[in-house]
């Protein structure tokens, strides 16, 4: 399955969850928009962090919706390089496959446009 497959299947499962249990998935929204919109840092920078959260607690459709969301904040292939060769430095061997998977994310997404 291609990652942009993997992106709309998480999203289709996840306007499901946002059905049954909509008050608790309304407060991760207000909360996510909340971090957003607020602060110091850029919708990038936040979105680097968030990337590499993704890939140290190995959590897959997390680390693709943050690949996707790091391209629409206008991050560049080599920027989401060293976000991960960071991530590999802290994380060790477990963090490099995710990071692998981060990047072939990437490409995919890349591709497509």
């Amino acid at each position: 399955m291609s990652y942009l497959d993997q992106i709309n299947e998480t999203r289709a499962e996840l306007r499901e969850l946002y059905k049954s249990v909509p008050a608790a998935t309304a407060g991760f929204s207000a909360l996510s928009k909340a971090v957003k919109d607020n602060g110091p840092l850029s919708v990038k920078e936040k979105e680097y962090v968030a990337l590499g959260m993704a890939v140290a607690l190995r959590c897959e459709p997390c680390v693709n919706f943050h690949v996707e969301a790091l391209m629409k904040a206008g991050a560049t292939r080599e920027e989401l390089g060293d976000i991960l060769a960071m991530a590999i430095q802290m994380g060790g061997g477990p963090t490099l496959m995710y990071s692998a998977a981060a990047l072939a994310c990437w490409d995919e997404l890349a591709a497509a446009k």
